[in-house]
């Protein structure tokens, strides 16, 4: 199983920082991709992800979710939404920096810190390419992020460029002669 800390989700993060923060004076109400959602809703969606994992990486609940939501206020800009994105993101970081390898949370089993650090970095590249996208910028993910997260949550992926293997594997393209995907399952959990 593949390590995965707080520095690569730092970095994911700074990814995504980089990609979307020009893009802020666009129109963030068109739809992000393949998403139902808009590009602003997205972004909120991820935020709220990255809150509920540093909340489990923290809490440590054996059972199930913690009853949390993130809600941003309707009045926020876009350049506030992607400041509580990266707010979001680094929580998740500190918690993982601060969580012992032997630490656990829930994510449909018991997860360890290195997991969620790959669910939140997994959330961070999917969700900048919906909203990059949507925003018709042209972008994918880094391949060496892709290798880490593809390495730790999608085990049995198939060969081939890791941007567009993770894309596969969560639904977003199609691949080679594989048709896209419209199920998945990120296997955080350690079993």
């Amino acid at each position: 199983m593949a390590s995965v800390s707080f520095p690569d989700l730092d970095r994911a993060v700074e990814e995504m920082l980089r990609v979307l923060v020009p893009c802020q004076s666009r129109d963030w109400q068109v739809r992000a991709g393949s998403l139902d959602w808009t590009c602003r809703a997205t972004a909120e969606h991820l935020a709220h992800d990255l809150l509920a994992y540093a909340g489990q990486v923290s809490a440590r609940p054996a059972t199930a979710y913690l009853p949390l939501d993130l809600t941003v206020r309707a009045g926020a800009t876009i350049p506030d939404v992607l400041r509580v994105v990266a707010a979001c993101g680094g929580l998740l970081s500190s918690a993982i920096a601060t969580a012992g390898p032997g630490a656990r949370g829930w994510h449909w089993g018991p997860t360890d810190p290195t997991g969620f650090a790959a669910l939140g970095m997994t959330e961070v590249l999917v969700h900048t390419y919906d909203i990059a996208q949507g925003l018709a910028e042209p972008w994918r993910p880094p391949g060496p992020l892709c290798v880490t997260v593809l390495s730790r949550l999608f085990p049995d992926a198939p060969a081939g460029d890791p941007a567009g293997v993770l894309l596969w594997c969560t639904g977003r393209a199609a691949l080679d002669d594989r048709p896209r995907r419209t199920s998945w399952r990120m296997r955080a959990a350690l079993e």
